[in-house]
């Protein structure tokens, strides 16, 4: 006897969790920028709570307040991310033959400093200012673009090294060095009393928002083999 066909009912969308959490990104950032520009005062109060508990440990530990310098302006510096970006970028033209993989990861972190920049000057938030300082930094307050370029280019190249299947070690030892910088930039530049830390949250929310959309431009542009 003939069984007539049934088509199954089509599935849900692949992307539907990645567009779920740009959604979700784009509007915790749009909501976070909107905050510091009004210049929420319950906001700014918070800010200053944190930032002025956090000098005060940073002007007594000396110690802990130079191994954050040398973190944050050498091995977590934003031209440090860039290069590591470049050699990332000649790895992928030399070795898997990408050169468009290699071009969008250059062109996303570019990309993501014209946006960091662009910020920076249409809100021209102020730094914190101290009687003691430890460090000290330029251009205005927000975003941090310490945070924002670490989280940017970790997320990228963590995504990269996903997609072309490493091996497991590889992987959770660059997925817990990649937690490390990102999160490890961020807290230095509050310690050192460069930032607000609110700037901090702004370039690690702008920073993953920018990646989720390279990663949906890539996935657009050549999708995954099955």
């Amino acid at each position: 006897m003939h069984t007539p066909h049934t088509e199954s009912p089509p599935g849900p969308p692949r992307h539907r969790p990645a567009t779920l959490s740009t959604g979700v990104l784009a509007l915790c950032s749009a909501l976070l920028l909107t905050l510091v520009g009004v210049e929420w005062r319950p906001l700014l109060e918070l800010d200053a709570d944190i930032a002025r508990t956090t000098h005060r440990w940073a002007v007594e530990e000396r110690g802990l307040t130079q191994t954050s310098r040398i973190l944050t302006d050498w091995v977590w510096d934003p031209w440090t991310m860039r290069v590591l970006c470049g050699v990332a970028a000649a790895l992928l033209v030399w070795r898997y033959a990408a050169p468009w993989s290699a071009l969008w990861l250059v062109l996303t972190v570019a990309v993501g400093t014209v946006v960091q920049q662009g910020l920076k000057a249409a809100l021209d938030r102020a730094r914190p200012v101290w009687p003691d300082p430890v460090d000290s930094a330029h251009y205005a307050a927000f975003p941090s673009g310490h945070a924002m370029t670490a989280t940017v280019v970790c997320g990228l190249l963590l995504w990269l090294l996903h997609r072309h299947g490493v091996g497991r070690v590889l992987w959770r030892t660059a997925l817990a060095v990649a937690v490390l910088s990102v999160a490890g930039v961020g807290l230095t530049r509050v310690w050192l009393g460069v930032h607000w830390p609110t700037d901090v949250l702004g370039g690690w929310l702008l920073g993953a928002l920018t990646v989720a959309a390279a990663v949906a431009v890539h996935r657009r542009r050549c999708p995954a083999r099955r």
